[in-house]
């Protein structure tokens, strides 16, 4: 049996641009990993994907996997639906997860549990990947979920 999924069905399907640039994101998320883009040419890390480094301009970009543990540093609590599949579904909590394993760069992606806690900044979070694979393409999306980091 499958676990449910944090939104519901009929989200439009995620998948890599045409041009390949999300690709190695994507294919890491399959296997449960986070990757992350880093410059060789200056070591700044970088979110979301780019053809050249945000930083000095550099087009030797790479792709490196990081732990998918990170902080709070931003959020909100969603109760507009964004979409037609959420109008029955709300609120939802985004937050923007700051990654110390890549530099800092931040992630948006959604908390999971309930959707009305208290949410502190600086909290500590890992990442939990969730698999649709019942879909064509089939896709896996990163959540957060809080950790105790005592």
């Amino acid at each position: 049996m499958t676990a449910p999924h944090y939104l519901p069905e009929g989200l439009p399907i995620p998948v890599p641009e045409n041009d390949g640039l999300s690709r190695p994101y994507w294919e890491g998320t399959r296997r449960g990993e986070l990757w992350i883009q880093k410059c060789k040419d200056c070591g700044t890390w970088q979110w979301g994907p780019e053809w050249i480094c945000h930083s000095c301009r550099s087009f030797e970009i790479e792709w490196l996997q990081v732990e998918g543990k990170g902080r709070i540093f931003s959020w909100e609590r969603v109760w507009h639906p964004v979409h037609p599949a959420l109008k029955e579904h709300g609120p939802y909590i985004v937050v923007l997860v700051e990654l110390p394993a890549a530099g800092n760069v931040r992630m948006i992606g959604n908390l999971l549990g309930d959707p009305r806690q208290e949410v502190p900044i600086g909290a500590a979070v890992e990442a939990v990947f969730e698999s649709h694979d019942d879909t064509d393409p089939p896709y896996t999306l990163v959540q957060w979920r809080r950790v105790d980091d005592s």
